[in-house]
């Protein structure tokens, strides 16, 4: 039977692409924060805003999208809500549990080869299983078929995508450098989901009852708002929630108005230049007044207060 995966055009896979970087690029982010965060609580918050963003709209909300545009000649297709609703919570629950493992612990540490290997595999699998559930919540009047082969290969992409994109999360920092990660994150879901819809064969039967189940335009509007309310949710926790840079920075100031500055950690000195004659105190000033120049001394600047990078902790490993 004649299966259109396209049937409006570019439109939907264009969307679905679109929708899988910005869920991936926000879920980076996010484990930037992650990163940097010290203590539970904070760390099981921006482990959980990456795996709602990454798992939630950059995985399964590309694959809704894209399944607005596939369709079978002589069949309506309808939805299961309940098994529709469920990929949804284990696409998160899939890549939860990779950044987990990966990132799991009170203090930031960087992960090893050998913990984003097994959160890739554990995120991966999850995630192919999302897919095939998702398949699984579609009716339509005929039989669903699978290659044994094309479902062995979506699934292997689901678990290179899914380390590489852990590797991303464990690494990435600067503004380019993640928006460049998501394009890549983008390509490699979207190819795991149509090397999983091109494994698939339908043969209709006829009869007079249509299947049961939502039509995917009924949840449209839904999904649609669930996902605005949630990247909307994303930015603003994003803004609000101070950086590692914010916290240094506001505690060096509030030092500085209590008169008992925090000493900075020493720069370290040019090539070439000598060191001050005079010794300085915490605040950055001589102890004894004016240098021999007749000048005052500037105090060294707080590294929270340089701009550049979205920590405070990873500045060293850039």
């Amino acid at each position: 039977m004649e299966i259109h995966h396209f049937q409006h055009g570019w439109v939907t896979p264009a969307i679905s692409y679109a929708l899988s970087v910005l869920g991936s690029m926000l879920g980076l982010v996010c484990a930037v924060r992650l990163r940097s965060a010290t203590g539970t609580g904070a760390r099981t918050w921006w482990l959980a805003l990456s795996a709602i963003a990454i798992g939630g709209t950059g995985i399964w909300t590309m694959h809704f999208v894209a399944m607005l545009g596939f369709g079978v000649v002589g069949t309506t297709i309808r939805y299961d809500v309940a098994l529709t609703a469920a990929s949804a919570i284990l696409a998160i629950a899939a890549v939860g549990l990779g950044m987990l493992v990966v990132f799991g612990g009170t203090t930031a540490t960087r992960p090893g080869p050998a913990r984003i290997a097994i959160g890739g595999v554990l995120a991966g699998l999850g995630v192919a299983a999302m897919h095939y559930m998702g398949m699984y919540a579609m009716h339509l009047n005929g039989a669903i078929s699978y290659g044994t082969g094309k479902v062995a290969a979506s699934i292997a992409i689901a678990v290179l995508a899914a380390t590489a994109a852990l590797w991303l999360a464990a690494n990435v920092q600067r503004p380019v450098a993640i928006f460049g990660a998501a394009l890549i994150m983008g390509v490699a879901v979207n190819g795991m989901h149509f090397t999983g819809m091109s494994a698939m064969s339908v043969h209709t039967r006829a009869t007079a009852t249509s299947p049961t189940g939502a039509s995917g335009t009924s949840l449209l509007i839904p999904i649609g708002l669930t996902v605005l309310f949630g990247v909307l949710g994303l930015l603003y926790a994003l803004m609000a929630a101070p950086t590692e840079e914010d916290r240094a920075a506001a505690e060096y100031l509030a030092s500085r108005r209590l008169g008992t500055p925090a000493a900075p950690a020493p720069a370290a000195p040019r090539p070439g230049s000598l060191p001050s004659a005079s010794g300085l105190s915490a605040s950055g000033r001589s102890a004894s007044g004016p240098s021999a120049s007749g000048g005052n001394q500037p105090g060294p600047r707080s590294s929270a207060l340089g701009g550049g990078s979205w920590t405070y902790r990873d500045r060293e490993s850039r």
